[in-house]
């Protein structure tokens, strides 16, 4: 029976059609731009390797013709410099040979985590990049690389849906640094208002609550400056970041009436594991770090969500920051950004409190490339269409290039709606020129980032990808689609060969987590059975898998309704699941008289049918 809309490198292909022998235009067009798990594109990319190598050569050889060499014939033949040379070669030798022995990425059988295929035009930027290796730190430094960055986040700013014209970001080492610095520009945000509230209070020019003065608005910034004759720089005093935080506190308790505890962040307890790096760096301590319920699917749960910021409102705590999760590191679900936008939005109309709204995209961010896409609804469903869609509307976002934009690592980027967000406490360095921030904060990036020197080959390779391959429906987004499309053909598979497979709800994406589970039985049966299918699926010709374990303090509702239909004895605190990253573009395609998502599916089956009674 046909699998409706399976699609190949594309859209809409039927299931008889997987292996016939040609593919549509469009389609061939991408299988030219990455290098196939075979190395079928090999000759093409070593030619293009070495027309950058000899461009590369040709301008160090010519831009300054009138220098002499620095390193002569007689030096290259000498016994010395060739003992080196050779120790060199040996030293490469063994270290390709030691290579061969990583994780084979590249293959359609590598399902194990979220690495895959390089695009060749990302490839190609970033080894351009690293052999004239400038540093982003700023424009003086590198004067093409800082504007083909600004080019490529603009390009990223669109992708998501926010004005380039407006937005700001930077590329980072990943999304870890991205995610702290969105924490870092939302306490800059607050610390302004809270210091205006401080102020306030301490003249008597008002009686608000300072958690609520805190939330108050840019604008509601601006006019209370105005009116009241200050200055930015009288609000220095009051400002948590620039003097001590525990001094300050005794003032903010004399106005309070009450022991200050500082503000929180609320992030849902699927996130990922850099936000407890964020708030530890940053000073605010684990306990301001409360975490949001997930619903029956795993993904944010609206109610929670509210009831955590009515808590923080009657409580007296300013919520420095809201997380909602678009694409999670362990099942690829999307939270519902537009459900939390929506509430966030209410509050502001209804009460006046601007909460700063962060989606960690480091993973699904690239899905939006697939919005203008017709067909979007039929390869996502509809509610993961609204949360991608709704981002546009969020403060500010995480986006990891250096997954599903299939660019080297390491590639991140932190993008922000609005410039005036963007903002962080400006420093200074003697032997950097530098230029008015407001005027031209483009060009002088290190004063706004929390990294100095950073290289260029992220910028570079999304530059590049951006380009040619594109970050439309019809470039990355069509890759993705075939991603999304070969996950749901892998669920209908699984359904059908395995029996008493369960499928984990609120995979939203390319990643598909599954468990084999007997009616009536217990956690710990389950999860030994999971142990052995991956163990299995490990030897011989080979898959590469993952496991992930959901708790069951995390993933409460989850877990207690999969063991409410399945009648299962919860005896263990977690149950540990199959986890299929389906990035590959390769993994399912016509030319192979392979069908790899078919094997998997029997394999699984045959380890899970051959299991002698009581053995698990």
């Amino acid at each position: 029976m046909a699998i409706a809309s399976l699609g190949t490198f594309g859209i809409g292909i039927d299931s008889e059609e997987l292996l016939a022998p040609s593919c549509p235009p469009e389609d061939m067009a991408l299988k030219s731009l990455f290098l196939g798990p075979r190395s079928e594109n090999g000759e093409w990319l070593r030619a293009e390797v070495d027309r950058l190598l000899d461009h590369w050569f040709r301008w160090r050889t010519t831009l300054f013709p009138q220098d002499p060499p620095a390193i002569s014939t007689r030096d290259r033949q000498s016994p010395e410099f060739l003992a080196r040379q050779q120790a060199l070669a040996d030293g490469l030798e063994e270290l390709i040979s030691r290579l061969e022995s990583e994780a084979p990425w590249f293959s359609p059988r590598y399902l194990g985590h979220m690495v895959s295929e390089l695009s060749l035009p990302a490839l190609l930027g970033h080894l351009a990049a690293v052999l004239h290796n400038p540093n982003l730190v700023c424009a003086e430094v590198a004067p093409v690389a800082e504007v083909l960055e600004r080019e490529a986040i603009g390009g990223l700013l669109g992708m998501v849906g926010f004005d380039p014209a407006l937005g700001r970001g930077h590329f980072t080492s990943g999304g870890t640094v991205a995610n702290i610095e969105a924490l870092w520009r939302a306490r800059y945000r607050w610390d302004h208002w809270h210091a205006l509230g401080i102020t306030l209070r301490e003249r008597a020019a008002s009686n608000e609550p300072l958690h609520k003065l805190a939330a108050c608005g840019w604008s509601a910034f601006a006019d209370a400056i105005k009116a009241h004759g200050l200055a930015e720089s009288d609000l220095r005093p009051s400002s948590l970041v620039l003097n001590n935080p525990w001094l300050l506190a005794r003032r903010i308790e004399a106005l309070e009436g009450r022991p200050f505890t500082g503000p929180v962040v609320l992030v849902p307890r699927n996130k990922h594991y850099s936000w407890h790096k964020a708030v530890s760096l940053l000073g605010l301590g684990e306990e301001a770090f409360w975490q949001i319920d997930l619903d029956e699917r795993g993904t944010l749960q609206i109610d929670d969500l509210r009831h955590q910021l009515d808590r923080a409102d009657s409580e007296g705590r300013s919520v420095l920051m809201v997380v909602s999760v678009a694409g999670t590191t362990e099942m690829g679900e999307i939270d519902p950004v537009d459900r939390v936008q929506d509430l966030l939005d209410s509050r502001e109309r209804e009460r006046g409190l601007y909460v700063w709204h962060h989606v960690d995209a480091a993973y699904g961010g690239f899905f939006a490339s697939l919005l203008p896409n017709h067909q979007t609804r039929s390869v996502l469903g509809i509610e993961a269409q609204r949360a991608l869609e709704a981002m546009r509307r969020a403060n500010s976002l995480t986006i990891d290039p250096h997954k599903l934009g299939y660019v080297p690592y390491s590639c991140g980027a932190i993008l922000v709606r609005d410039a005036a967000d963007y903002q962080v406490s400006q420093f200074s360095a003697p032997y950097l020129d530098t230029v008015d921030s407001v005027r031209q904060p483009a060009r002088e990036p290190w004063r706004s980032t929390l990294e100095g020197s950073r290289p260029a080959t992220g910028a570079a390779a999304t530059w590049l990808t951006m380009k040619t391959l594109g970050l439309g429906a019809e470039g990355c987004g069509r890759v993705l689609a075939r991603t999304v499309r070969a996950r749901q053909r892998l669920e209908h598979l699984l359904a059908s060969r395995v029996e008493d497979c369960q499928l984990v709800p609120g995979c939203d994406t390319n990643i598909l987590c599954f468990f084999v589970a007997r009616p009536g039985e217990a956690l710990s049966t389950t999860n030994e059975r999971t142990r052995q299918i991956i163990a299995a699926l490990g030897e011989g010709d080979r898959f590469f898998v993952s496991k992930t374990r959901l708790d069951r303090q995390g993933y409460r509702r989850l877990i207690e309704g999969l063991a409410a239909r399945l009648r299962a004895v919860l005896d263990e605190p977690a149950l540990e699941v199959v986890r299929v990253v389906l990035m590959n573009p390769f993994t399912f395609t016509r030319e192979p008289e392979m069908d790899y998502l078919a094997m998997l599916a029997d394999r699984i089956a045959a380890v899970t049918a051959q299991e002698p009674a009581g053995s698990v």
